[in-house]
């Protein structure tokens, strides 16, 4: 087989903000990493700015501080996009509502769904749980009442609230308006 013939680039590769962020994830200064690596705080600074490159054994032990590969440094990253033309429908239950999953597929950290409710549609008859750490529910257009045991929140427009994922509850529109909302599913260990 051929090798296919890849021209270099000479486009110089932006590690900086993934090593500031990895430092800052670690809840560390800039002074805290200087100490630990023996690079001073300028030269650390620099590299975060992407105004200097590390050498490889810099880097190394920058990434040893910062308990990150250095692959991750210059891996891209994992990217998918939904479009709503593709967004399958699925449907978790109710009457009155037409669902479709807007996180890709594969995606089993989170997953969104948007919703659009009839007038008057409504869930489960008897209030049902998903499988997930924590349940978002943010409604982008309308009204929409979310029933969570003998407690009933009347939501509107931008209104937002965030439940146990296990907690029973059902839902209704009590308006004689379409309701959208957004349903963010956290599973555990996702977070």
């Amino acid at each position: 087989m051929k090798a296919l013939p890849v021209e270099p680039t000479n486009a110089p590769v932006a590690i900086g903000v993934r090593i500031r962020s990895a430092r800052q994830a670690r809840h560390l200064t800039i002074e805290q990493v200087a100490a630990a690596t023996g690079l001073t705080k300028g030269f650390l600074s620099r590299v975060e700015r992407d105004l200097t490159s590390p050498s490889v054994a810099s880097l190394l032990t920058l990434c040893q501080v910062l308990s990150i590969s250095i692959g991750d440094l210059f891996a891209a990253p994992e990217t998918n996009v939904t479009r709503w033309a593709d967004a399958p429908r699925i449907s978790l239950g109710g009457e009155g509502i037409v669902e479709r999953l807007v996180t890709a597929r594969t995606e089993r950290r989170v997953q969104v769904v948007r919703s659009v409710v009839a007038p008057g549609g409504s869930g489960e008859a008897d209030l049902y749980s998903v499988d997930c750490e924590v349940e978002v529910l943010h409604v982008a257009q309308g009204s929409f009442e979310l029933i969570l045991g003998s407690e009933r929140i009347e939501l509107t427009t931008g209104d937002t609230v965030t439940f146990p994922g296990r907690e029973p509850h059902s839902w209704h529109n009590p308006s004689d308006e379409e309701a959208i909302v957004l349903w963010t599913l956290v599973s555990p260990g996702g977070s």
